[in-house]
C-alpha cells in the first residue's frame, strides 16, 4: 500500500520531492527512495542501517519485541512441534505440509543425498588442515559443474530441483570436509535415517564398527537447523539476493552465502564464544573478565551476548537453553569447567544490571556452541553447520527473488576522492 506520502526538500533544487509510504503486512513503514535518483540526489546508508533492499514474505524479525517469524510461525513454536525437513517445506512453499506432502519432501530429500564421486577427487586436492569454511566454498561452487542438467533459473521446476539438491547434498558435503581432516573415510549418507541423524551418522561413523546416534543429540541438531534456517535480510542472505539478481546460478550464489557466512562477524559468532571461554579458563577469573568487559578502554569483548537485530531476548536462545540442557544432561557433563564458565556468565548477563540495561543477554550463538561442543564437533565445523541450516532459508530468499520482478542489484555510492585532473606533462 502507498497511501502515505514523504516530503523532501532539498537545498538547490526548487520543487519539494514527494515519495510514497508503503506499508507491509508488518513492520515499519518504507519510503520508496526509488525515484530520487531523477532528482539528482540519492540516500546515503552504509551498513543498509535504514533501507529496505527488497519485498519478501518469508521471514519477519521484530529486534524490539524479541519476535521471530517464518511465514507467521513463532520460532519457538516450530522447534517445539516441528522439525527441521518441515521448517524447510514451510520455508520453501509458504504453507506447513499436509502428512501426504511432507512424506513426499522427506523421501525427496533423501533420495538425493548422494553426491558425485568425482567430488571426493575434487576434496583430495585440499590441503589436509584446510578450514572446512574454505573446502564447503569450492565444494558448493563446484555443484554447478557437476549437476548441469537443471540449470535454468526462469524455469520453476529446475529451481525447485536445484533447491532439493542443494538442502540433500549439504550435510553430504559437511560431513566430508570433516573426515577429509581427519584423515579418516568419507561415510555414505544412510537413507534409512531422519535429517539430523543422518548427519551426525556421516560425522562420528567409522566402517570398522556399528555406530548409533544419540536421539537426545539428533534432536538437538534439528532444533540447530531449525533455528539457524533463515533470519531474514542479513548479510549472507541479501548477498545471495544480490548474486543472483546477476542471473548466476542457484549454486555460485549459495556458494557466495558461505563466503559471507565465513566472516567472523556474522557466522563465526558461535566459534567466538568458545573461543572466549578457553581465554577465561577458569570459573575463578569471571569477575576480572567481566570487570574488562565493562571497562570501555579495554578491547575485551563478552562473545555471545546481545545482537545487531534483537534489542531484547533472542528468541532462538530460550529454545537453545532448553536443549543446551537436555543435552548436558543427557552426557552428566554438568562439571564440566568450561560450561561452568558459560552457566556462571550467563548468570551475570541475566541479573548484573550492566548487562541488563544494555539488554546484553545470552543469544543464540551462546548457547549453540556450547551444544556443538558437548556432543563432539569441533568449532571449526561451527560455522559449516550454520551455514548447512541457512542453505535453505538462502534458497527460498533466492527463489523468491527469482519468482517476481527484479533488476541487477547496483548500489550508488558518494565519492570522495579526485575530481577530473590532468595527467602530467613529462619533461
Amino acid at each position: 500500500m502507498a497511501d502515505k506520502k514523504a516530503r523532501i526538500t532539498v537545498d538547490g533544487i526548487d520543487q519539494t520531492i514527494e515519495l510514497p509510504v508503503l506499508t507491509g503486512t508488518a513492520g515499519q513503514d518504507v519510503i520508496d527512495v526509488r525515484t530520487l535518483g531523477s532528482h539528482g540526489v540519492f540516500t546515503y546508508d552504509p551498513g543498509f542501517m535504514s533501507t529496505g533492499s527488497c519485498e519478501s514474505a518469508i521471514t519477519y524479525i521484530d529486534g524490539e519485541a524479541g519476535v521471530l517469524l517464518h511465514r507467521g510461525y513463532k520460532i519457538a513454536d516450530l522447534a517445539e512441534n516441528s522439525d527441521y525437513l518441515e521448517t524447510c517445506y514451510l520455508l520453501l512453499y509458504g504453507e506447513l505440509p499436509s502428512s501426504e506432502q511432507k512424506a513426499e519432501f522427506v523421501e525427496t530429500v533423501k533420495n538425493h543425498t548422494m553426491v558425485s564421486e568425482s567430488m571426493q577427487k575434487f576434496l583430495d586436492g585440499f590441503r589436509n588442515d584446510a578450514h572446512p569454511m574454505a573446502i564447503m566454498v569450492g565444494l558448493v561452487g563446484a555443484l554447478s559443474a557437476f549437476y548441469q542438467d537443471h540449470m535454468d533459473i526462469n524455469d520453476p521446476k529446475h529451481r525447485e530441483i536445484a533447491a532439493f539438491r542443494l538442502i540433500s547434498k549439504m550435510p553430504t558435503l559437511a560431513a566430508m570436509c570433516y573426515k577429509y581432516s581427519k584423515g579418516q573415510p568419507t561415510m555414505y549418507p544412510r537413507n534409512d535415517l531422519s535429517y539430523a541423524e543422518n548427519f551426525l551418522h556421516m560425522m562420528f561413523a567409522t566402517p570398522c564398527e556399528d555406530y548409533k546416534v544419540n536421539p537426545v543429540f539428533a534432536k538437538a541438531m534439528d532444533r540447530i537447523f531449525i533455528l539457524h534456517a533463515d533470519h531474514e535480510q542479513n548479510a549472507s542472505t541479501s548477498t545471495v539476493r544480490l548474486a543472483g539478481s546477476s542471473g548466476a546460478n542457484p549454486f555460485a550464489c549459495i556458494a557466495a552465502g558461505f563466503v559471507t557466512l565465513w566472516g567472523p562477524a556474522h557466522g563465526g559468532a558461535n566459534e567466538a564464544v568458545l573461543t572466549m571461554l578457553e581465554e577465561i579458563g577458569d570459573e575463578s577469573k569471571i569477575d576480572e573478565f567481566i570487570a574488562k568487559a565493562k571497562d570501555k578502554n579495554d578491547p575485551f569483548r563478552l562473545m555471545g551476548f546481545g545482537h545487531r537485530v534483537y534489542k531484547n531476548f533472542d528468541p532462538r536462545a530460550k529454545v537453545m537453553r532448553e536443549t543446551c540442557d537436555q543435552v548436558l544432561a543427557e552426557l552428566g557433563q554438568s562439571d564440566d569447567p568450561m560450561l561452568k564458565i558459560a552457566k556462571r556468565l550467563e548468570k551475570i548477563a541475566l541479573e548484573d544490571p550492566y548487562f541488563v540495561e544494555r539488554k546484553l543477554y545470552p543469544n543464540v550463538d551462546f548457547y549453540s556452541g556450547i551444544i556443538m561442543k558437548a556432543i563432539g564437533i569441533p568449532t571449526s565445523m561451527f560455522t559449516v553447520i550454520f551455514a548447512m541450516a541457512r542453505t535453505v532459508g538462502w534458497i527460498s530468499h533466492w527463489n523468491e527473488m527469482i519468482s517476481g520482478s527484479y533488476k541487477i542489484g547496483r548500489p550508488r555510492q558518494l565519492y570522495v576522492g579526485h575530481t577530473e585532473r590532468d595527467y602530467p606533462t613529462k619533461k
